[in-house]
């Protein structure tokens, strides 16, 4: 649900809307599964981005050699027992990250940019637009497909309006997936509400015929409510009706996620107990969310997901690392060794927990192999000296094998200028969706799949 304003009642409802729980699909169940819905028993092919905030310090990153015998920086060696399962990629460019005119507000820039490649419209007010990301494109055209189209996970709060950075709209710095130009898809971060709207608060101990009852009537609910808005949007202004298209979207999406639930034989069990809430140590609510994840991944609930684990701009401390510096200053290090330091600390630990979400991946099986072997993770910033911010020459990491379609365990790199952007229609190739240009793209890269 990405609507959590309490304006409507009938919001709070919607959102209390779950799907049925049971049993994930085994191995066992492919073969049957498959005739009868007419579906190619394959693997399926995920895709997934993390993002971390503030830039990296990129001495400690970017490895000196290139192909596969290149040695793992301080940074990046909590990966290296995945060594043949990923990309280090580098002179990949956020070009439309930078001012271009407009002046500070870097952070939000970073942020609204990373997935899209479009420069975003410097407003604090409701006339944002910014472009449509990555995940989105592939989101749109797998619609159906799965459960849910989508999954924004982050493990950060923020507000979505008001002004953020520089003149800059909090809807970029906390919003990675965007819909449309206008409509950001802010992360949840609830660990608790993630859970819930995967798996759903529905009453197993209810017979079929109860069940059967309540999804009727929700589906009566769904229609009325639905009715009642696109006659209150005729009434609005601008803005306002911005707000009722994303409430409409989610009200859609609910209808949608019905409609599969009913379409989907199958019943999903977390194998995990509902979290309680937000973990109060960082690492412990990142590996939560990354549990989600791969849990949603491995039910097949949906083959696209976003993970922030900060938010552009974030001041988070790091007590578990003996941080107490917030990290957003630390980065502004003016070549103060300590404070590079502490920056490049907080930089390996995010990439341990990277590592965490790899492992679990690789430890889960998937038709004929793993969840890593049918998945692509991009792992980045927007920015990457977050001193000078920069955006050119990212920090950026491709793991998995896409089906068989990528062929890691090499640092690559690309010629200077090469937009981002062309990374992300090369793995939308292999998702099966082929838009012919996203943001400042100029093409697809090679030597992805070792050619």
């Amino acid at each position: 649900m990405i609507i959590t304003r309490k304006r409507l009642p009938r919001r709070t409802f919607l959102q209390g809307l779950g799907t049925v729980v049971a049993l994930p699909m085994l191995d066992a169940m492919v073969p049957a599964f498959a005739r009868s819905n007419g579906l190619d028993s394959k693997a399926p092919v995920r895709i997934a981005f993390a993002y971390v905030p503030n830039g990296i310090v990129m001495k400690d990153w970017t490895p000196n050699a290139v192909g596969k015998d290149f040695e793992f920086t301080r940074i990046l060696k909590p990966l290296e027992a995945f060594r043949q399962d990923l990309f280090v990629l580098s002179n990949l460019d956020s070009h439309t990250g930078n001012a271009l005119g407009d002046g500070p507000g870097d952070h939000a820039r970073a942020g609204a940019s990373f997935l899209t490649g479009v420069h975003c419209r410097k407003t604090a007010g409701a006339d944002i637009r910014g472009g449509v990301s990555v995940d989105q494109i592939a989101a749109a055209k797998l619609t159906g497909a799965t459960r849910f189209s989508s999954l924004e996970l982050g493990c950060e709060d923020s507000r979505t309006v008001g002004d953020c950075d520089s003149g800059y709209s909090c809807a970029y710095t906390n919003s990675l997936a965007w819909r449309t130009p206008q409509t950001p898809m802010p992360p949840e971060v609830n660990p608790r509400a993630a859970f819930e709207r995967l798996f759903g608060t529905e009453d197993l101990s209810l017979d079929p015929q109860t069940r059967l009852r309540r999804a009727k009537y929700r589906k009566s609910i769904l229609d009325m409510v639905t009715e009642d808005t696109r006659n209150l949007v005729k009434t609005l202004g601008p803005a306002d009706r911005r707000k009722m298209d994303e409430y409409l979207f989610s009200v859609r999406e609910i209808e949608q996620r019905i409609q599969n639930t009913e379409k989907d034989p199958r019943q999903v069990v977390p194998g995990i107990d509902k979290p309680s809430g937000i973990p109060f140590e960082f690492p412990e609510y990142v590996k939560l969310m990354c549990d989600l994840q791969v849990l949603a991944f491995q039910s097949d609930l949906t083959r696209v997901s976003t993970l922030v684990m900060g938010r552009e701009g974030s001041n988070r401390v790091y007590p578990e690392i003996g941080i107490s510096d917030p990290h957003h200053p630390l980065t502004h290090h003016r070549n103060n060794p300590d404070w590079i330091d502490k920056v490049t600390r907080i930089n390996t630990l995010h990439i341990e927990l990277f590592a965490y979400l790899l492992q679990k991946l690789k430890s889960t099986a998937d038709g004929d192999g793993t969840l890593l072997d049918h998945s692509m993770l991009v792992y980045g910033s927007g920015i990457a000296d977050g001193n000078k911010h920069t955006h050119e020459a990212l920090p950026v990491l491709l793991a998995g094998r896409g089906g068989g379609s990528l062929k890691p365990g090499r640092h690559l790199t690309y010629p200077v200028g090469t937009p981002i952007t062309n990374l992300y229609l090369s793995l939308l190739d292999r998702m099966g969706v082929h838009p012919e240009n996203l943001g400042d793209s100029t093409g697809r890269l090679n030597q992805l799949d070792g050619l």
